[in-house]
C-alpha cells in the first residue's frame, strides 16, 4: 500500500469533519461528492482524495 500524500489525508479529513453525511463507503458516490465539494481538477488526485475517505468511512475491501 503506498503512503498518502499530506494534502491527501488533509483534504479527505477535512471534508469528512464538514460533510460527514456526503461520503460512505461506496468508492463511486464518494469520487462525485469529492468533484462537488472540492475545486480539485485532476482526476488522479480526486480519486486519491475519495479512496482515502472512503478507507476512512470502512470501504475499500482489497480482493487478493
Amino acid at each position: 500500500m503506498a503512503i498518502k500524500p499530506k494534502y491527501v489525508k488533509q483534504m479527505g479529513t477535512l471534508l469528512l469533519e464538514r460533510y460527514p453525511e456526503a461520503f460512505n463507503t461506496d468508492f463511486e458516490t464518494n469520487k462525485e461528492n469529492v468533484s462537488k465539494l472540492t475545486n480539485v481538477e485532476s482526476k488522479p488526485v480526486r480519486n486519491r482524495i475519495a479512496g482515502y475517505v472512503t478507507r476512512k468511512k470502512g470501504g475499500a475491501t482489497v480482493e487478493a
